[in-house]
């Protein structure tokens, strides 16, 4: 364990100096902003710590059957270190229950826990975004968005009224336009919710269709 960080008090009385010896332990602990978490929200947490070594904390976010993630180093650059998790909770990937997060740091180990709850919650799954990324620029064309949709995003969320296939998928047509709202999704501007909602209003009002004079073709 890391030796013990020496503070002095230096107490005057009168013309004699007394100095007194303290010993502070280090310390470790988790700071959660909450202990009850739901899909489609994100785990925000802190790491607060008494010394600041140049080491990273080791994390490591398990289950109540004992599933463990791989080694997570985080950089400990202040006392107080928030850590905010890049990937909401997925219905597919994160079962409902029990979870922990295992801190290593100065030598020593603690651990706080949280609870995934069922909810009404729907996300848009992470896979969708390297979709809307080729779209916005123009790798992927409208049909290949909507098929992304179609495919990945929860039916629950977003109905298809069509069908695309290898024959029709490079005629449907979403205008220019509505790329600044996905740039506004993948930016965090705009939530899935008002996503599906922005494409879904589009479909239902055919402003997302395939031109009506190759309807016959398709």
């Amino acid at each position: 364990m890391m030796s013990k960080k020496i503070i002095f008090f230096i107490i005057l009385i009168g013309s004699t100096g007394v100095v007194t010896t303290a010993y502070a332990e280090p310390k470790v602990s988790i700071i959660m902003e909450k202990t009850t978490y739901t899909y489609c929200e994100k785990l925000v947490y802190s790491i607060e710590v008494s010394e600041i070594t140049g080491s990273p904390a080791i994390i490591h976010i398990r289950d109540a059957a004992g599933g463990k993630s791989s080694a997570i180093p985080i950089p400990i650059e202040k006392l107080s270190n928030p850590i905010p998790s890049l990937h909401a909770f997925e219905k597919d990937i994160f079962p409902l229950g029990k979870y922990f997060i295992d801190v290593e740091y100065l030598g020593l180990e603690t651990t706080v826990e949280f609870n995934l709850i069922d909810s009404d919650n729907m996300c848009i799954s992470e896979a969708m975004q390297p979709v809307v990324v080729n779209w916005i620029n123009g790798e992927f064309n409208d049909g290949m968005l909507i098929s992304g949709f179609q495919n990945i995003v929860d039916k629950e969320l977003i109905t298809i009224p069509f069908e695309l296939t290898e024959k029709n998928i490079d005629k449907l047509n979403i205008p220019e336009w509505v790329k600044s709202v996905g740039k506004g999704w993948i930016m965090g501007i705009i939530s899935d919710q008002m996503f599906v909602q922005n494409i879904q209003y589009l479909i239902d009002e055919n402003i997302i269709s395939f031109p009506i004079e190759r309807v016959n073709e398709i």
